[in-house]
């Protein structure tokens, strides 16, 4: 385990140990178990081949699967201090490991203490942390039991329902540009990182022509 006043971290293999403290054990248990089942499977309502996150079975494979937990309650500040600190703990984390496999780190925030009937708040938090994230090369990604993103596939697959409200938290890698293309900063960031030779006049008009179809198709 390692962590600070914020948050606690654990290896999927501690808590598959229960090296966990009771308050944490059930819920860490239920969403790595979660995991090792629906994340590493394929779904028939993806709209498309492999499992639902081709990350997850090379990252626990790996032993770089964590999960995590607050050291207080779940009330809206202690959320925001813990993703703060987590995503110290990440960039910690990655220095730790080889480069070829810093884009299987994954860290996922367990918080049971949220509203299971109504995912606002926990989208709200994803989205105030985003910008931050993906200016520093990271993802960070909301699961909830009423979750209604849609899927990029498929629309009516909700690809990101979990049977408890957690954020997860990886390296941005080249393959994100679909889920970031719904925002001109977040697109601008993705470009700079992994297009860096192209001129920024012509990123720029890239980036907005991005942005223009993907709500041209979400509104067709």
């Amino acid at each position: 385990m390692i962590g600070d006043d914020k948050v606690l971290i654990w290896t999927a293999a501690e808590v598959e140990a229960g090296a966990v403290p009771a308050e944490h054990l059930p819920y860490t248990r239920e969403i790595l178990a979660w995991a090792g089942r629906y994340l590493v499977s394929p779904h028939a309502e993806l709209g498309r081949n492999g499992p639902v996150c081709p990350y997850t079975q090379p990252s626990l494979h790996k032993g770089l699967f964590h999960l995590a937990a607050l050291t207080a309650t779940d009330d809206g500040t202690d959320v925001r201090d813990a993703i703060e600190s987590l995503r110290s703990w990440y960039e910690r984390l990655s220095t730790r490991i080889s480069p070829a496999d810093r884009e299987l780190l994954t860290i996922l925030l367990v918080l049971p203490r949220l509203d299971y009937q109504d995912s606002t708040g926990l989208d709200g938090l994803q989205r105030e942390a985003k910008d931050k994230f993906v200016n520093d090369g990271l993802m960070i990604g909301q699961f909830h039991p009423v979750c209604d993103q849609p899927g990029l596939w498929n629309e009516k697959f909700k690809a990101l329902r979990a049977p408890v409200p957690l954020l997860a938290i990886r390296k941005l890698v080249v393959f994100d540009l679909p889920f970031l293309m719904d925002d001109a900063v977040h697109a601008e960031s993705y470009l700079r990182r992994f297009a860096p030779d192209i001129p920024p006049r012509i990123r720029d008009q890239l980036v907005k022509r991005l942005v223009s179809t993907r709500k041209s198709l979400q509104s067709a």
